[in-house]
């Protein structure tokens, strides 16, 4: 777990009873219902489809959901920073890949210039 991002292998399952709502990366998250749903899945159907980041930086800036999002799909070590700045809080990596890989990412990256989900101010501004 790197600031605050659950990391899953492929296959592992986590449900516990509850509501899961899975959605395809063409969907339009504005006109969801999400009544009493806990964990959102956004899919990667291709590790460079990158609509998903948008889909989750929309259900947690617009929507204000607060529970679990989750990535799913082609979901490589690579692109976990970037996750976890447009909202995604759990992922499931890609069959082959490993957790321990996942540190050296969130090293390489201390810090940004542009706003996001998790430090909302730029650089300049703080």
């Amino acid at each position: 777990m790197q600031r605050g991002l659950n990391l899953l292998q492929a296959g592992a399952v986590e449900d516990d009873g509850a509501k899961v709502l899975v959605v395809t990366n063409d969907t339009d998250v504005a006109h969801l219902v999400l009544d009493g749903v806990e964990r959102i899945e956004l899919q990667f159907p291709k590790f460079t489809d990158g609509r998903a980041y948008s889909q989750a930086y929309l259900l947690r800036r617009r929507r204000k959901f607060a529970g679990d999002i989750r990535a799913t799909g082609d979901v490589l070590v690579d692109q976990l920073v970037q996750m976890q700045r447009t909202g995604f809080s759990s992922a499931v990596l890609k069959d082959g890949k490993e957790v321990a890989e996942v540190p050296r990412q969130f090293e390489r990256f201390p810090g940004f210039y542009q706003a996001d989900l998790v430090v909302p101010q730029p650089h300049f501004a703080r």
